[in-house]
C-alpha cells in the first residue's frame, strides 16, 4: 500500500460538488476532507457523494465529511451532523468530523450536561453504523470561563469530554496550530493523544517569540498566525513520525485559507507547497524493498 497508511489531501467545501475535486485533483491530492460550514443546507447529499466518488475515481479517497456548527446549541446542524452519519457510506468513508459545540458565554463545565444528552445518542448511532466521530480541537475565539462554539478545545476538556461519553466512536481531529495558538507545544500532546486521533488537519502556526517575551499576549501586538505546512514553525516529519509510531492510519488533510502571505491569489500555491512538503516529511517516493 506503500504511503497510503497516511494519505495527504486537502478540504474541499460540499457545495462545490465534484467539480471542486476534479480541478484540484490533478495536483496530486491523494484524500479529500468533504465539509460544510454550520448546514448540510440545499446540498442533495446522496447526489454529491456519487458524484464526487466518480470524480476521483481510484485517484484518491474521501477521508471524511463533516459540519462545523454548534451542535450544542443549534439543532439544525446536529441534525445535520446526525444525517452525516447515516450517509458517510455513501462517500465510502466512516469518519464524520465537526465541533463539539458549547453553551456559549459559560464555563466550560457549565455545557457538560447538553455535550452528554446530544453526543450520547450520537455516539450509539455512530458505533451503530461503523461509523467514528472526530472533534476539531479549535477553540473558535472562546476560553475557558467563556466558551465559543466548540469545548473540544483543550487536553483538560478532551479528559472531560471522553469521560462524559466513553465512546469508542469519539476521538479527535487534530492539528498543531490550535495548540500553538495556546501557547503549547504539539508534540508531546501528539505523543500522549495519538490513540484518540482519528484524523489530521494539515495546519500549522508560527509564534513570534520575541513579541510574546517583550510585550506578552495581551499587549495588543499579533504574536501568532495560522498557516499553511511548511511555512509555519511545526517540524511535521516529527508529526508523522509520532503517528506512524502510534498506529495512525488515515489522512492529513491540509486546511488552507488562513495563510496571511499564500492566500488570495497565492491559496493554491501554498496548498500545493503543503502537499509537496508534507509528501517529504512522510518519507519521500515510496521505495519497495528488495526481495
Amino acid at each position: 500500500m506503500s504511503h497510503q497508511d497516511i494519505r495527504i489531501g486537502t478540504l474541499a467545501p460540499m457545495n462545490k460538488g465534484a467539480a471542486y475535486l476534479k480541478e484540484i485533483l490533478p495536483h496530486g491530492f491523494e484524500s479529500f476532507s468533504v465539509t460544510c460550514w454550520q448546514h448540510i443546507g440545499a446540498v442533495d447529499v446522496e447526489r454529491t457523494a456519487k458524484e464526487m466518488v466518480e470524480a476521483i475515481g481510484d485517484r484518491a479517497v474521501i477521508s471524511s465529511v463533516g459540519v462545523y456548527g454548534n451542535i450544542l446549541q443549534d439543532e439544525v446542524s446536529a441534525r445535520d451532523f446526525g444525517r452525516l452519519i447515516d450517509a458517510a457510506h455513501l462517500f465510502k468513508c466512516n469518519l464524520v468530523t465537526g465541533f463539539a459545540g458549547a453553551i456559549e458565554g459559560k464555563p466550560l463545565p457549565e455545557s457538560l450536561n447538553q455535550f452528554k444528552k446530544v453526543w450520547g445518542e450520537l455516539a450509539r448511532r455512530a458505533e451503530a453504523k461503523g461509523v467514528r466521530i472526530a472533534f476539531e480541537n479549535c477553540d473558535m475565539g472562546g476560553w475557558w470561563h467563556d466558551v465559543r462554539w466548540n469545548i473540544a478545545h483543550s487536553p483538560t476538556a478532551w479528559d472531560m469530554l471522553f469521560e462524559a461519553v466513553p465512546s469508542p466512536a469519539l476521538g479527535l481531529e487534530w492539528e498543531p496550530c490550535h495548540q500553538m495558538v495556546s501557547l503549547i507545544d504539539p508534540l508531546p500532546q501528539l505523543r500522549k493523544w495519538v490513540k484518540k486521533v482519528f484524523h489530521v488537519h494539515g495546519k500549522d502556526a508560527t509564534v513570534a517569540w520575541d513579541v510574546i517575551r517583550t510585550s506578552g499576549i495581551r499587549g495588543g501586538q499579533p504574536y501568532v498566525w495560522h498557516r499553511t505546512p511548511g511555512f509555519g514553525d511545526t517540524n511535521w516529519t516529527d508529526v508523522i513520525s509520532i503517528l506512524r509510531m502510534g498506529g495512525f492510519k488515515g489522512s492529513i488533510d491540509i486546511e488552507g485559507w488562513h495563510d496571511p502571505v499564500y492566500h488570495e491569489n497565492l491559496e493554491m500555491t501554498g496548498q500545493v507547497h503543503a502537499l509537496n512538503y508534507l509528501k517529504n516529511c512522510r518519507g519521500g517516493p515510496f521505495v519497495s524493498n528488495p526481495k
